[in-house]
């Protein structure tokens, strides 16, 4: 293998490469980025940077005098694939040819339509994406945040946290109720109620108001949330357009096998655009998280360069964390997987608890809220657990 071109060069694209590095491969290397800007970390996006308590250098992934030797293609996309050729064709009419080929394009924040003609309305995904927010948080009085999964919960939080009026609208029952089932979410809705958000819940936007830049936000009952600013964390959708017709086989993301290979051989998928396969889970599934692009990919690399022989260790449980106010959140498992939760450690009425989730008598997920110490003992034991085929 002479050349191995990575598309997407984000958390998972860097990672991936270094992974080839360190792992013996020493032909070309060409990491390909839509964004102009060099690696950078997205989770303080939401908290620290969007707060002003960080600067741009303080998300650098790449640390001093690290080197790749890389051929860095930034600031153009990758628009098509032709799997015959091996040739990546790129926005600006060139092309990488490559022997092996790393799809990393990520996810693309979801937007509501009409959302682009009116100003004061974001989307966070990109630390383009933060500095339009940031500038505009500092001219507010009160925010509409639409969707209570983590951007949304955690930009609620740091918006609260700055002394806005916030609005958090949530479909469900409660916001990250889909990722921890509806009990625990429950004592996430009540720390932001008593921090001084205000929750709407079993709520559907039908309208974004105002003329030329937002003014509010129009709810299916007809209620209108006034609003400088309006923040819409309504989840994302994998960067798969460009494989239309490539002969990859595409579905919520690339369809991988457990190690990343996708249907043609040479080509690999990781990070938030790809759908490995989870024997525990017994399907195809995309982990959005910062820890899931972290552990594959040195298994996507060892599969890319084996040729696909490499045989990966199981699969880890998907595992997150969220820093909401003064809060650590953290989770690992699946929480549809069970049939029962209880705190074992703690008082959810002080926001400083541990819950274990249970299929029978089997733990399945683990939920700690600023119980950072007893859930790294907790994490490591469901990471080391034998896994159970779904």
């Amino acid at each position: 293998m002479n050349t191995v071109c990575v598309v997407g060069a984000s958390l998972a694209g860097l990672l991936t490469a270094r992974a080839l590095r360190g792992q013996g491969y020493t032909g070309r290397l060409v990491l390909v980025g839509e964004e102009p800007h060099r690696p950078y970390d997205r989770p303080p996006l939401s908290k620290d940077f969007l707060k002003g308590a960080i600067g741009e250098a303080d998300l650098a992934l790449e640390g001093d005098g690290e080197e790749l030797d890389a051929e860095w293609r930034l600031g153009v996309a990758a628009t098509a694939l032709d799997p015959v050729a091996r040739r990546v064709i790129l926005s600006d009419g060139t092309s990488v040819k490559a022997d092996g080929i790393v799809i990393a394009t990520g996810a693309s924040a979801r937007e509501l339509p009409g959302a682009r003609s009116l100003a004061g309305v974001h989307t966070l995904r990109t630390l383009d994406d933060a500095r339009a927010l940031r500038g505009d948080l500092e001219r507010a009085g009160r925010v509409v945040v639409i969707g209570g999964g983590f951007i949304g919960a955690e930009v609620a939080a740091t918006a609260r946290d700055l002394g806005l009026e916030v609005t958090l609208v949530e479909s469900g029952s409660a916001p990250l109720a889909g990722v921890l089932g509806a009990a625990m979410a429950e004592t996430i809705a009540t720390l932001h109620e008593r921090r001084g958000v205000r929750l709407v819940r079993g709520a559907y936007v039908t309208e974004l108001t105002g003329d030329g830049r937002v003014d509010g936000v129009r709810l299916a009952d007809g209620t209108h949330l006034p609003a400088d600013v309006v923040v819409v964390g309504i989840g994302a959708t994998p960067n798969i357009a460009w494989l239309e017709g490539s002969g990859l086989e595409l579905g919520d993301g690339v369809v991988c096998d457990e190690g990343g290979g996708t249907s043609v051989p040479g080509i690999v998928a990781v990070g938030d655009c790809a759908a490995w396969f989870d024997p525990a889970q017994g399907g195809h599934r995309r982990i959005e998280h910062w820890t899931g692009a972290r552990q594959r990919a040195a298994v996507v690399a060892a599969t890319l360069l084996s040729g696909g022989t490499a045989r990966p260790e199981p699969a880890r449980p998907a595992y997150f964390w969220s820093d909401q106010f003064d809060i650590k959140i953290q989770f690992i498992g699946h929480a549809r997987d069970a049939d029962s939760v209880t705190v074992e450690e703690g008082d959810p009425a002080d926001h400083s608890f541990l819950a274990v989730y249970r299929q029978g008598e089997r733990p399945v997920a683990v939920l700690g809220v600023n119980q950072v110490r007893l859930f790294t003992r907790w994490r490591r034991h469901l990471e080391t657990a034998p896994v159970q085929a779904g």
